[in-house]
């Protein structure tokens, strides 16, 4: 008899779900799949049995969500306009200073070995503090962000790109110095407190080597 009850008082709360989706979606009419019903419904205080439907819809990635990582370098700043220069044929804000000095620290306590550097020198063969070529497996890379927390010059952070699926991967999974390279605009948008954050210990820095 217990039994029984059991089976039918699961049931019962299976059939509340099932209605409170309904209840939920009419509560977030026109609004189903924005942000903030999106956070809603899928909080603790969210009822009902909800479901994003990907890849037509998607939830937005937390700030600290990590996957390959990428390079990361300061762009041409118009001094007319104050704004980033853009590439009239890529689109892409043109690159200004590449913040990377191919140390090797990152490629050193990376777990998989999954990156690659070859450091640029000059026409006299003597080290430059840049990469001339830098390679990432994007299917060996765990996302472990270990690169970026031990870099010393904040210049390789983890992106938010997951959609990486494609019918090829000994060309197109591995990421060279073009498809790694990013701008400080970028990072700015996906790690926006994180940036903040940075961006005040630099001018604390900057501050201080003024007043010495």
């Amino acid at each position: 008899m217990s039994f029984g009850l059991g089976l039918l008082r699961g049931m019962s709360i299976t059939m509340r779900h099932f209605v409170e989706t309904y209840i939920g979606d009419f509560k977030h009419a026109g609004r189903r799949y924005d942000e903030k019903a999106l956070k809603e419904r899928q909080s603790a205080k969210g009822t009902g049995i909800f479901t994003v439907q990907y890849p037509e819809e998607k939830w937005p990635v937390p700030e600290n969500f990590r996957f390959i990582p990428f390079l990361i370098y300061e762009p041409v700043v118009d001094p007319g306009t104050g704004k980033p220069k853009v590439d009239a044929k890529t689109g892409q804000e043109e690159i200004g200073v590449e913040r990377c000095t191919a140390c090797g620290i990152c490629a050193k306590v990376c777990p998989p070995q999954c990156i690659w550097i070859v450091r640029a020198t000059t026409p006299e063969g003597k080290p430059r503090p840049k990469p001339s070529e830098f390679y990432i497996d994007i299917d060996v890379c765990m996302n472990c962000g270990l690169c970026a927390e031990f870099c010393p010059f904040d210049a390789i952070k983890m992106d938010h790109d997951y959609e990486l699926a494609n019918y090829e991967r000994d060309v197109s999974h591995i990421y060279d110095m073009p498809t790694l390279l990013k701008s400080t605009s970028y990072y700015s948008q996906i790690h926006p407190l994180d940036w903040e954050r940075e961006e005040a210990e630099r001018k604390a820095k900057e501050a201080a080597k003024a007043k010495k």
